[in-house]
């Protein structure tokens, strides 16, 4: 169960065309991730397959039921939004227990499944609490709950932790994470963080303007990028590209060479710089470095210890065989 298939899916308020005509598939149990910059579309495509907003063209079936016209609550799908929508007033308990009691599900079986997604989540010891007694964390753990005492084909979460601080977004990923091996259930995943994308997904779809620029796992993407937006949105500190003379020499309009893949030496090498910012994060250093080669400052990653400073000359050497080449229209050569 949870196999969602798009199929020529346009998405227009009037003449403005939010999704153009698309095709997608994601297959049973699988962790997607949309990913791309702000408005790029992603949370619109979302809310299409959740029914929450009606497409313009095209068809959404689900499990090989056509579900285009289907309201929300028949199309066996649960959303977690990025607000945790719970009823202050209510107790975990009975926040997650709320949408099996409006189905007019037997008691017994709403507590049997409370119980087991508190069990999930590890909520026992919150269950009888209100929403203000606990934690950003686990109140999105309680909004999840709810949606997995629904039983639901695929779970869609939209930027579910965007409320939370650094360190509860860490351990909210590997809580979702862990979910999905347990559950084994499609899970579809909004974000706008990459990292996220990365460290989570099965399979990540990139988007740009409402467009589909590449499909594909996560080291997929990072190494073979389809074009220059996905090189440069995927990855972090994202890839450095230069075009001009140096492209050139590789019969290319753009190279593209991540920040790892760049040797750095301070006597000699094939790009001389200026080192602009160096941050310092323990096992790994990010130089900012100024070169002719190109506009920007070229981002290059080092070991944690490396001993330079503002101001100072440094040498950098790509790696020839980790160098990507992409045409005049931005398509990677290959």
């Amino acid at each position: 169960m949870g196999a969602i298939r798009l199929e020529k899916v346009r998405k227009a308020f009037g003449d403005v065309v939010i999704i153009p005509e698309l095709d997608l598939d994601i297959e049973e149990g699988e962790f997607v991730v949309f990913v791309g910059p702000s408005g790029c579309g992603k949370s619109t495509l979302l809310r299409l397959i959740a029914g929450l907003e009606d497409v313009t063209d095209g068809k959404i079936t689900i499990d090989g039921v056509d579900a285009t016209t289907l309201p929300p609550a028949k199309r066996r799908l649960a959303m977690v939004f990025q607000s945790y929508a719970l009823y202050p007033h209510m107790s975990v308990r009975k926040n997650i227990a709320f949408p099996l009691k409006m189905a007019g599900m037997d008691q017994a079986e709403i507590e049997k499944r409370v119980n087991n997604a508190a069990k999930i989540l590890n909520l026992d010891n919150y269950i009888d609490r209100r929403p203000g007694q606990l934690s950003g964390g686990q109140r999105q753990r309680v909004a999840i709950g709810r949606a997995i005492v629904r039983e639901p084909a695929a779970f869609l979460f939209d930027e579910p932790l965007s409320n939370l601080d650094a360190a509860l977004r860490v351990g909210m990923r590997l809580e979702i994470s862990e979910l999905h091996q347990r559950l084994k259930t499609t899970m579809i995943y909004v974000t706008h963080d990459q990292v996220e994308a990365m460290t989570m997904a099965d399979k990540i779809v990139v988007l740009n303007a409402g467009n589909i620029e590449q499909v594909g796992s996560p080291l997929e993407l990072y190494s073979k990028p389809r074009n220059t937006f996905v090189a440069g949105f995927i990855g972090s500190p994202k890839m450095n590209l230069l075009n001009g003379g140096e492209a050139k020499k590789h019969n290319a309009a753009t190279i593209g060479v991540r920040p790892e893949h760049i040797s750095l030496s301070t006597s000699e090498g094939q790009w001389k710089g200026t080192v602009k910012v160096s941050e310092h994060l323990g096992s790994d250093t990010y130089l900012h470095v100024e070169s002719p080669v190109h506009a920007e400052p070229l981002t290059v990653r080092a070991g944690g210890e490396f001993p330079v400073h503002y101001g100072d000359t440094i040498y950098l050497t790509p790696q020839e065989d980790k160098i990507h080449r992409f045409d005049d229209k931005g398509l990677a050569i290959r």
